[in-house]
C-alpha cells in the first residue's frame, strides 16, 4: 500500500473558521473518492517549536490510485484551499513496510490451533 502524508504550517491569520471548513472538506473526500483506503487528519497537539499545525495521512493501493485521487474533481478545490492557507506544505509518499511481518512470527491468537495436528 502507498502511504500519502501531508504536513501543513498555516499562514499567520488563518482563522478557526477556516480550519473548521478545511476539516469539513477533508472529511467528505473518502465518501467521494473510492481510491482512498484509509484517511486520517488532525491538528497538532504537541505544539512544540518545530511542530507543524495540521497533518493528513492516507493510504492508497498504488501510485495510480494516488494519482487519480490527486486529480479527482472533488480533491482539486480542497488542495487549492490548503495551498492558500499554508506558509509551508510538506508531502511524503512511500510504500509502507508490512508491520505484520515481524521476526516474532504470528501472534498466538492468530495461529491455527489445529496446525500441529495436520499431517
Amino acid at each position: 500500500m502507498l502511504n500519502h502524508v501531508v504536513v501543513m504550517k498555516f499562514k499567520a491569520g488563518v482563522t478557526e473558521e477556516e480550519i473548521q471548513d478545511l476539516e469539513k472538506s477533508l472529511e467528505q473526500l473518502p465518501n467521494k473518492i473510492m481510491d482512498i483506503k484509509m484517511y486520517e487528519f488532525g491538528r497538532d497537539v504537541v505544539r512544540s517549536e518545530r511542530s507543524y499545525d495540521f497533518s493528513l495521512v492516507s493510504l492508497f493501493a498504488n501510485l495510480s490510485a494516488l494519482e487519480r485521487y490527486q486529480n479527482h474533481p472533488d480533491h482539486l478545490p480542497v488542495a487549492e484551499k490548503i495551498k492558500t492557507m499554508c506558509d509551508s506544505l510538506i508531502t511524503a509518499d512511500f510504500y509502507g513496510s508490512d508491520s505484520a511481518a515481524t521476526e516474532a512470527g504470528t501472534p498466538e491468537w492468530e495461529r491455527d490451533p489445529f496446525e500441529r495436528l495436520k499431517l
